[in-house]
């Protein structure tokens, strides 16, 4: 389990994992009023919460299935990475891409937050990279659906 420093300045509870086996915890719009999404509009939608990320760590803030799922909402620029030296508070960019008006309501679940280890790179500049089967094939090359 790996302890993160938080600041909730939020009326809402901490973020938490809805299951035992979940990799994301909940993220809830922190409004002082509702925010109306009109259709292929966004809005920067607070959350309350500041995290303090050890060096190595990365937050994403991702979708939640079922607001894509059912209403069309998801998150612009998903996954948004925030940064382990990042100090400011989390908002969540959301997109209306349905063709109805969706209202976000005070404490609603917005999105999910996975905390996920990540690496640096090292560039080793190269003429010629090893070769594979696959080449360089993508988007779709297989055939396979």
């Amino acid at each position: 389990m790996l302890n993160v420093k938080i600041i909730n300045r939020s009326l809402h509870p901490l973020p938490e994992y809805a299951t035992e086996q979940s990799a994301g915890l909940d993220l809830r719009a922190n409004l002082s009023e509702a925010v109306t999404l009109e259709p292929l509009s966004r809005a920067m939608v607070p959350t309350g919460l500041s995290i303090e990320l050890p060096a190595g760590f990365e937050a994403q803030v991702r979708p939640r299935s079922g607001l894509a799922a059912k209403h069309g909402i998801t998150v612009l620029n998903s996954p948004g990475t925030i940064d382990a030296d990042y100090r400011g508070e989390i908002n969540v960019i959301l997109v209306n891409l349905s063709n109805q008006s969706f209202t976000i309501q005070n404490g609603e679940r917005i999105a999910q937050l996975v905390v996920a280890r990540h690496e640096r790179v090292n560039w080793q500049q190269a003429e010629a990279l090893n070769t594979t089967e696959r080449g360089e094939g993508g988007f779709g090359h297989t055939g396979k659906s």
